[in-house]
């Protein structure tokens, strides 16, 4: 029987604490959120003349935990509102809270008495068959719930988020010794399909799976930093996006992690890996420990291996001299390896290109020969443990992929290179070769994972044999699906994809997924096809983002030679395939992910149903450059303001419409999925997909529940415009930006063209429009502004900079 979770408790305030409580709320679960009772008044408590029973100051802690995560940047909430769902309370008051839920979460400071202590005290309160985990990142799972019962025990697990929980996929699931396999089973389901969690099963070992890697990496990139003599930025090259590590690369994120932190974490795997022969890699580097007595221990206090310092309006970034422990400006590193590795889009080839002198027995420059070192120690490193910290090598890799945002896990690595080439050359340094590298030599396949028409093999230690990953329910991936079956159709831009069960799909893979001719061209010939041979089409990709927008080049080019007709054209074209998405005869199903913007945001605002991500960043960011929204987002816009004000009983239309004219004219973004419904650019009846994975089966089946129902295209809209009434008060809303310096001469431009579309051009008086005549005041708008200057240094400007320019 699947198990239900209606309301969980979290314990413990902290960094982390709050955080998971954030996000539980993100996915609509209700929290408690419970901390220690502070033992004595702070200043201002007794300033005001509170006593410690006053239930302000006994949640003083807890309240500060929640507060500092509604403050947090990046959000740790979906929306502000969603704060609504924690309820806060402390460990003295309030522990018989634990009674009523169906899920307790611990993340108190990491300490084994600590966690004890408390869990001595859940107990006394928890009612059987109730999940109890702890969020520890390396105490032993099985020691910390010695000593409990049976049914504890049973139902007793470690889930190990990452930090911060709402943006790292990443869940580690440990297992106790006693755990029910269905408890575990359940919290997979829970964090997978409930939280968007890709879940990978750890043995209890010190730092599980993650971050026993991660670390070990980390390490050792700090001493081949101290035994080649390089720059702290040296370093953050070599260990960035080069190898296809984030651009946090090592330093920035040991500033993020915090310096004492990550000394925690190193002398924890120290002192509780006894057998492992890379043990002495463990000890807190001396450049950590001196940083650390001098208070650098990164963003929390303001200067770690970065620091950050005001320059009147301006901020600088300065790097720590590691040989002098002094600050000076950033230098950027330069090396000819990782130069040309900038030219190479592919991970995999760009990799083998920088351990190529390697390789080959060639010494190569400082990067090249750190980048080898570093990769092939934490290769080496993930072989050798593998065994003892997981089940399979895709556990490891996925465990990095998600924890660290690495591209490519260890083993990835090992077939990037190549682990013949790799093997050979580590055996000319002296190094010993693992045992399951060897049995993977001995392979037909002579690598860890094999590819073959859309499945994927991987070497599995049990049975010494290539074996399918486990496909799983419920997750459709494109690149696999067009491997296995034909692509029905495809240009350069898109192609349809038969999605099984009567649904086609239209994949976007243009540069950045930007709108252009074969887009469009793409999405006519999928919606051509529906009635016919299809009853419903997906509009998806899994790239990071859904779409960046237009292709601005070539609207650049285009307005630059003076090609009205073409762009008169181009906008015309994109503004009728968006009206046929609308009124398909059979249902389309848009699915956005990441970045929506400009095009992309207008593409999903005429699909009849949207299933987006949860993290999901869209908006109509055209004023940016100095125009309007010209494929019908403008009118779509309109159209919610219309929906809005009939649907509410104390909101008339001229109300409905300014917060849309404000976040069009200001070109707002939803931060989440969430905040795009509260921007209106999501209906109602959209859905979001916690877990991206799992978005396109969702949109699949999303479509195959309208065709069920009957599906009909909606009748033509009318639209209703105030006229003079929304553009008088939207013009001196403009004049008073401009004053308050809030926008700029050519804002207030584009601005005016704006509110002149969404009063509905020259109508002096309130009426009826159809969608056509607001198309058409778009394309007109649109156009107009193309032939400005200032709109062309702006597209060139962003183009150049990929930031806005306000001239």
């Amino acid at each position: 029987m699947r198990r239900t979770i209606e309301k969980v408790a979290v314990l413990g305030a902290g960094t982390m604490g709050a955080r998971i409580a954030a996000h539980l709320a993100n996915a609509g679960i209700p929290c408690y959120l419970l901390d220690i009772v502070p033992p004595e008044l702070n200043a201002d408590e007794k300033r005001k003349g509170l006593t410690l029973q006053d239930p302000r100051v006994r949640n003083r802690i807890v309240l500060a935990g929640l507060e500092t995560a509604k403050k947090s940047r990046p959000a740790a909430f979906f929306t502000p509102e969603t704060a609504r769902l924690i309820t806060p309370g402390n460990f003295d008051d309030n522990m018989a809270w634990c009674g009523q839920v169906d899920w307790i979460i611990e993340a108190v400071a990491e300490n084994l008495e600590i966690k004890r202590r408390l869990f001595e005290r859940v107990e006394a309160v928890r009612k059987p068959g109730t999940i109890v985990t702890s969020n520890t990142s390396g105490l032993p799972i099985h020691l910390i719930a010695e000593g409990r019962s049976e049914d504890f025990q049973q139902h007793w697990a470690g889930t190990h988020f990452f930090n911060p929980p709402r943006y790292m996929k990443l869940v580690e699931l440990i297992a106790g010794p006693k755990t029910r396999p269905e408890v575990l089973d359940a919290l997979d389901e829970i964090c997978d399909r409930r939280l968007g969690k890709g879940v990978v099963r750890a043995k209890d070992t010190p730092n599980f799976i993650a971050n026993r890697i991660g670390t070990f990496s980390m390490v050792n990139a700090i001493n081949q930093m101290v035994a080649l003599d390089m720059t702290v930025e040296e370093v953050d090259a070599c260990t960035g996006p080069a190898v296809g590590w984030p651009k946090s690369a090592t330093f920035r994120t040991a500033d993020i992690v915090g310096l004492d932190v990550l000394a925690h974490v190193i002398r924890n795997i120290y002192e509780n890996v006894p057998e492992d022969e890379s043990r002495e890699v463990y000890r807190v580097p001396a450049l950590i420990e001196a940083m650390i007595a001098k208070g650098m221990l990164g963003e929390k206090t303001g200067s770690g291996f970065y620091k950050r310092i005001k320059k009147g309006a301006e901020s600088e970034i300065l790097t720590v001299d590691w040989h002098t422990m002094e600050y000076r400006a950033r230098q950027k590193a330069k090396f000819a390896s990782i130069e040309a590795g900038k030219a190479i889009e592919d991970t995999r080839e760009r990799i083998r290109l920088l351990v190529a002198p390697a390789l080959e027995g060639k010494g190569g420059d400082k990067a090249s020969r750190f980048i080898w070192t570093n990769l092939s120690e934490t290769c080496l490193y993930a072989a050798r443990r593998l065994a003892e910290i997981a089940n399979t090598i895709t556990d490891v890799d996925r465990a990095m992929q998600w924890g660290f945002a690495w591209e490519l896990g260890p083993f990835e690595v090992w077939d990037a290179i190549g682990v013949e080439k790799m093997a050979a050359a580590l055996g000319r340094e002296g190094k010993q070769i693992p045992a399951v590298v060897s049995k993977v030599l001995a392979t037909p396949e002579k690598s860890f994972y094999a590819r073959e028409k859309g499945t994927t093999r991987y070497f599995d230690l049990s049975s010494g044999a290539h074996q399918p990953i486990p496909e799983r329910e419920g997750v459709i991936v494109l690149k696999a699906l067009k491997e296995r079956t034909p692509v029905v159709q495809k240009n350069a831009g898109a192609s349809l994809i038969d999605l099984g069960d009567g649904v086609i799909c239209c994949e976007f893979h243009s540069k950045m997924n930007a709108v252009g001719a074969d887009i469009v061209a793409m999405l006519n010939a999928g919606i051509a096809r529906l009635g016919t041979e299809f009853e419903a089409m997906v509009i998806a990709n899994q790239a990071t983002n859904f779409s960046v927008g237009a292709n601005m080049m070539l609207l650049l080019i285009s307005a630059q030679e003076g090609e009205w007709d073409e762009i008169h054209m181009l906008v015309r074209q994109f503004q009728r395939v968006n009206m046929a998405i609308k009124y398909a005869p059979r249902p389309v199903v848009s699915a956005p992910q990441g970045m929506a913007l400009g095009g992309g945001c207008e593409i999903n605002l005429h699909a009849p149903r949207i299933q987006a991500a949860a993290e999901l960043y869209m908006g109509l960011v055209e004023t940016g450059v100095g125009l309007i929204p010209g494929g019908g987002g403008t009118k779509e816009m309109l159209i919610r303001a219309n929906e809005h004000a009939a649907g509410a009983e104390d909101l008339d239309l001229f109300h409905a419409l300014k917060p849309i004219f404000e976040n069009v004219a200001m070109g707002k973004v939803s931060t989440s999925a969430d905040d795009a419904r509260s921007l209106g650019y999501l209906r109602p009846a959209d859905a979001i997909s916690m877990n991206r994975d799992r978005q396109v089966a969702d949109a699949k089946q999303a479509a195959l529940a309208m065709v069920r129902a009957g599906y009909h295209p909606p009748p033509p809209a009318e639209i209703r415009v105030l006229g003079e009434e929304f553009l008088a008060a939207a013009k001196l809303a403009i004049h008073l930006l401009v004053r308050g310096e809030y926008a700029s001469e050519y804002d207030a431009v584009v601005g005016r063209k704006l509110a002149y579309i969404m009063a509905g051009g020259g109508i002096t008086a309130a009426q009826a429009v159809p969608e056509q005549y607001i198309l058409d005041l778009e394309r007109e708008a649109f156009v107009s502004l193309c032939g400005e200057r200032k709109t062309q240094e702006r597209i060139a400007h962003t183009l150049k900079t990929g930031k806005p320019l306000r001239n």
